[in-house]
């Protein structure tokens, strides 16, 4: 009986360092925190947390066992027809409050302050029914050059929080303003579709008159009054796109008014280049057309390969490429995958972050990633178990 004890205590111990130490890897950050405040009820804790931070990443806020998510994630003022814009515009964003609000300093949160009714509101055509919109009135035009447009396609909050004892605190907001390069509208319901194009000049106009108005607005809200808001323009693509485009300016404001705009030089490419494009850097297509060659000649099985590039300047911020094959064989894909590694370490630019997955028409077959510190590929063959 003493062994049987012995043993359970044992156990009981293992279990319970386990425990906390499962605890402890959510709270890896030094930007974690505790316990917060009580929240009105008698021993009732609001609990903070982090994900979890890696290099140049920011950790995020998990509350009370959950992710906080957001509260008005992906509105729009219409449909939205091309979504590698949401992905640009949301990635591209903490790219852009990385200027302001360092990784190392700073713990993110999805939007918190402002709700779904109030940012749909912000979004629609200003109206007597709806005087908070901020794209302009409907002049009851059909005319593509007559018509008022509707310029801000849609608006993003990403908070960013400090430890402060033992919780967390709101110590700076960015808020994206993504503005239409093309505003697509019928002049009848389920009728054909038309193009109002909206010019750079008057993307700069439109974002600088509603930028002043967002920020007036948040500086009336208590949680805003004494922060930072970053607030930074995203170009839209056009629906027909295949990629999302990029952040154009932003400006740090301290104050009630607008702050100066500080332009950026973010340019997405698609690889192989079209005719009519052009590229920051010709050995960066040169190099892939070489890959492209190189993995097509000795597996001639293969539907396409193409790649979309970021590019800060002329310097290129991270790849992603697309192999898709016409074959299902195991045996294939696992030849496949290491031969593209190969030519992807000899080929593909170096000291950049490089994703290539490769899929059939139903699904993906196997997936290799580089960092911007390695040399080699890592890859992963997806199985049927």
């Amino acid at each position: 009986m003493k062994v049987t004890k012995k043993i359970s205590l044992l156990v009981a111990t293992l279990l319970l360092g386990v425990g906390l130490s499962a605890c402890g890897g959510l709270n890896n950050s030094s930007m974690s925190s505790a316990t917060n405040n009580v929240t009105g009820e008698k021993n009732k804790k609001t609990t903070y947390q982090t994900t979890g931070s890696s290099s140049g990443q920011y950790a995020g806020v998990i509350k009370n066992g959950k992710y906080v998510v957001s509260k008005s994630r992906g509105l729009t003022a219409d449909q939205n027809g091309n979504v590698n814009n949401t992905k640009s515009f949301e990635t591209g964003l903490q790219d852009v409050s990385k200027e302001v609000f360092a990784p190392s300093k700073y713990v993110f949160q999805e939007g918190q302050y402002l709700s779904s009714d109030t940012v749909q509101s912000w979004l629609d055509r200003k109206s007597k029914k709806n005087p908070d919109g901020l794209n302009p009135k409907d002049n009851g035009s059909k005319d593509p050059d007559k018509r008022n447009p509707i310029y801000l396609q849609a608006l993003e909050e990403q908070d960013y929080m400090q430890k402060s004892g033992n919780s967390l605190k709101l110590k700076g907001v960015t808020i994206g303003l993504a503005m239409n390069t093309v505003d697509y509208y019928q002049k009848k319901q389920y009728g054909a579709e038309y193009e109002t194009k909206i010019s750079d000049a008057e993307i700069k106009e439109q974002s600088t008159r509603i930028a002043k108005e967002v920020l007036q607005r948040l500086r009336k809200k208590d949680e805003f009054k004494n922060i930072p808001i970053v607030i930074a323009v995203y170009k839209q693509a056009s629906n027909d796109s295949l990629t999302g485009r990029t952040f154009i300016r932003y400006s740090n404001n301290q104050g009630n008014q607008l702050a100066s705009w500080k332009n950026l030089d973010y340019k997405n490419v698609v690889y192989p280049i079209g005719d009519n494009e052009s590229t920051p850097n010709s050995n960066d297509s040169t190099a892939f057309d070489n890959f492209k060659t190189q993995v097509e000649s000795f597996f001639p099985n293969l539907s396409g390969i193409t790649a979309k590039a970021r590019y800060k300047g002329d310097s290129m911020q991270g790849m992603s490429v697309t192999i898709t094959t016409q074959f299902y064989s195991e045996t294939e894909i696992n030849s496949f995958t290491q031969f593209v590694s190969t030519q992807a370490e000899k080929y593909l630019p170096s000291g950049v972050n490089i994703d290539i997955t490769i899929r059939s028409s139903d699904d993906v077959q196997s997936f290799l990633s580089r960092s911007s510190k390695d040399k080699t590929f890592s890859s992963h063959v997806f199985t049927s178990y």
